[in-house]
C-alpha cells in the first residue's frame, strides 16, 4: 500500500500483548538468554535512532532515552549505551528508582554509565531526538502522574518539530485495542519485535506508531507453531494461496455466475459499480438485476455485464432458482421500501448453498429484523459476508440485543469485552454467523470462528462515493470463483486498497474497477 511500513519482512500472524509475553517465555525456556532478546532489541532500535538523526547537521546529535520500570526500559538503556559507542550525545531519564528494576533490566540499566536523571527533570527542548521506551504494548491502565504530564509535554514538543522514536508502542497505547490510554505520545517511527500487536494497525494505533520497523531479535519462528493464532495482518500472505487463477482449460461458466441486485430507476449507479468491480475480480458471468426501467439505464452503460428484468418478487424468485447464479451480491442503492425488503427477504431464503454478500441499505433492512435474520444466516451452508461501516455495524449490534453495550449475548467462545473494535466485530461474526467486514481506515474482516485480518494504510482517497459498492462486488466476483470467504473478503480489502493507490489522488469509485486490473497483474 503506502510506503508508511518500512523495514519489515513478509510477517502475516499479529500476535496480542499476552501472545508476545509467552513467546518471549517460551524463546527463553528454550535456552535463548533474556538478556540477549535485549541487547538485539536495544540494537534495532539503536539503529533506527540512528537514520532519524543522519539528516541533522549536528556533529553529535542529543538524544533523551525516557527509561519505564519494565523491560521496555531495559531496551531503552541498551539502545543509550550503543548510541553512545557511535559518538551520539545521550541522556537517560527514569521513570521510579532504577535499583529497583528486576533481571534482564537491571542488568541493562547497571551497564548504563552515562547521564541519567529522573523522569521529572526531563525538558524535550534540549534534544534533538527522544526515544520513549517507557511502557510497551502490555500497558493496561491509563497513563497517570508523572508519565501522563511528560507525555503531554512530548506531544507538544513533537508539535513544534520534535522528533519521537516508540519502543515496542508509543507509551500509553494499548497493544491489544489500538487505543489511547489517556494521553498517549504519537511517535515518528516505531520499532517493535518479532510480531505485530493489533495496536500497530488499528486506528488510532496505527497513526500514533508513524513508520514502523519489525525487529527480529533471535526467537525461533517455530514457536508460533503452538499458538492458535487467530489475529492477521491483511496482505497476499494471508490469501494469496487462494486467489482464483483462470486455468487453460477453463471457460467462463467455470468461473462462476455473480447476480448484482439494482436499485429502482435514477439510483441504479450503486449496483452498477458492484457489477463491474465482481468482473473485474473476476467472475465469469455477471447479471445486473432489476426493474425494467432500472435496466434502460444500465444498458445504456454496461456492455460486459448482462441484465434481467425482473417485474416484482415473483419474478426475482425464479431467476433466483438459477443454481448457475452461485453468488449474490444485493444492497448498493437497493432502497428501504417493502419492494426491497421482500427482495432481501428471496435471496436469504434462495438455495442455502449460494453465496451471498449484504452491503448498505441490506445491512440496514436486516438490523431492524436483526435477531430473525441473522437466524436465516445461520441455517444457510453457503458463505455469507456483511460489509458495514460504522454507522451500520452500530444499528447490527443494537438489532442483535438488548443491551448492546454490556455484549451479554455473546456467544461464550467470543470476547465480551468492548474496548476493542475487533473483538466487536468478532461478536457480531459469532452472533450473526456471517462473516462481518467493518469497513474503515483500518477495515478488518472478521469470521464466526474467531479468525480475523486487518488491513493498514489504505489510502483516505478511497473515502469516496461508490467505493464501498466495487467493493462488495469484488467480494462477490471472488466468492463467485469459489474463494472462501475469509480470504476472498480480505483479499478484496487489499485489492481495493492497492486499486486506490493506483488510481491515485481525486480518484472516483469509477477509477476502481479498472485499476484492480493492474493490481492483479502485478500479482
Amino acid at each position: 500500500m503506502t510506503a508508511l511500513m518500512i523495514s519489515w519482512p513478509k510477517t502475516r500472524e499479529l500476535l496480542t500483548p499476552d501472545e508476545m509475553a509467552r513467546a518471549d517465555a517460551a524463546t527463553i525456556a528454550a535456552g535463548v538468554p533474556g538478556f540477549a532478546l535485549m541487547e538485539k532489541a536495544g540494537e534495532a532500535v539503536a539503529d533506527v535512532a540512528a537514520q532519524l538523526v543522519l539528516p541533522l547537521s549536528r556533529a553529535k546529535p542529543r538524544i533523551a532515552v525516557l527509561c519505564g520500570p519494565g523491560n521496555n526500559g531495559g531496551d531503552g538503556y541498551v539502545a543509550a549505551r550503543l548510541l553512545a559507542g557511535r559518538g551520539m550525545a545521550m541522556t537517560c531519564f527514569t521513570l521510579g528508582d532504577p535499583t529497583k528494576l528486576n533481571g534482564d533490566a537491571a542488568s541493562a540499566a547497571a551497564a548504563w554509565t552515562g547521564p541519567r536523571h529522573a523522569l521529572r527533570a526531563f525538558d524535550p527542548d534540549r534534544f534533538d531526538l527522544v526515544i520513549d521506551a517507557l511502557f510497551g504494548a502490555g500497558l493496561t491502565r491509563d497513563l497517570d502522574g508523572e508519565a501522563a504530564e511528560v507525555a503531554a509535554r512530548i506531544v507538544d514538543w513533537r508539535m513544534r518539530g520534535g522528533r519521537v522514536l516508540a519502543v515496542d508502542v508509543p507509551s500509553g497505547l494499548d497493544g491489544r485495542t489500538g487505543q489511547a490510554r489517556g494521553t498517549a505520545i504519537e511517535a515518528d517511527a516505531t520499532v517493535t519485535f518479532f510480531r505485530l500487536k493489533p495496536g500497530h494497525v488499528l486506528m488510532p494505533g496505527r497513526a500514533l506508531c508513524g513508520d514502523l520497523h519489525l525487529a527480529h531479535i533471535g526467537m525461533p519462528e517455530g514457536l508460533l507453531n503452538v499458538f492458535a493464532i487467530a489475529t492477521f495482518l491483511n496482505g497476499p500472505a494471508l490469501w494469496q494461496e487462494h486467489l482464483p487463477r483462470p486455468q487453460r482449460h477453463a471457460h467462463k461458466y467455470a468461473r462462476g455466475h455473480a447476480l448484482v441486485v439494482s436499485g429502482a430507476a435514477f439510483r441504479t449507479g450503486a449496483a452498477r459499480l458492484s457489477a463491474q468491480g465482481a468482473a473485474r475480480a473476476g467472475a465469469g458471468l455477471v447479471t445486473l438485476a432489476g426493474t425494467p426501467e432500472a435496466l434502460h439505464e444500465h444498458a445504456a452503460q454496461v456492455t460486459a455485464i448482462m441484465c434481467a428484468p425482473i417485474g416484482g418478487a415473483s419474478d426475482f424468485v425464479r431467476l433466483l432458482g438459477d443454481a448457475r447464479k452461485n453468488t449474490v451480491v444485493i444492497g448498493p442503492g437497493l432502497g428501504l421500501d417493502h419492494e426491497a425488503r421482500a427482495l432481501l427477504e428471496a435471496v436469504l431464503q434462495s438455495d442455502p448453498a449460494r453465496a451471498l454478500v449484504l452491503d448498505a441499505d441490506a445491512l440496514t433492512l436486516m438490523a431492524s429484523d436483526a435477531q430473525r435474520l441473522s437466524q436465516v444466516i445461520k441455517a444457510r451452508s453457503g458463505a455469507v459476508v456483511l460489509t458495514p461501516h460504522e454507522g451500520e455495524f452500530s444499528r447490527l449490534i443494537k438489532g442483535l440485543s438488548r443491551e448492546p453495550e454490556s455484549f451479554s449475548q455473546a456467544p461464550e467462545s467470543v470476547s465480551q469485552e468492548t474496548d476493542s473494535k475487533l473483538e466487536r466485530a468478532r461478536w457480531l461474526a459469532a452472533a450473526t454467523g456471517a462473516t462481518i467486514l467493518l469497513k474503515g481506515a483500518d477495515s478488518m474482516v472478521a469470521m464466526p470462528d474467531g479468525r480475523a485480518s486487518i488491513a493498514t494504510d489504505l489510502p483516505p482517497d478511497l473515502a469516496s462515493a461508490g467505493s464501498g459498492d466495487v467493493l462488495a462486488g469484488m467480494i462477490g466476483g471472488l466468492l463467485a470463483q469459489g474463494m472462501p470467504a475469509f480470504e476472498a473478503a480480505s483479499a478484496a480489502v487489499w485489492l481495493h486498497g492497492r486499486a486506490g493507490d493506483l488510481a491515485g489522488r481525486g480518484l472516483v469509485a469509477d477509477d476502481l474497477p479498472a485499476a484492480l486490473a493492474c493490481v492483479l497483474a502485478e500479482l
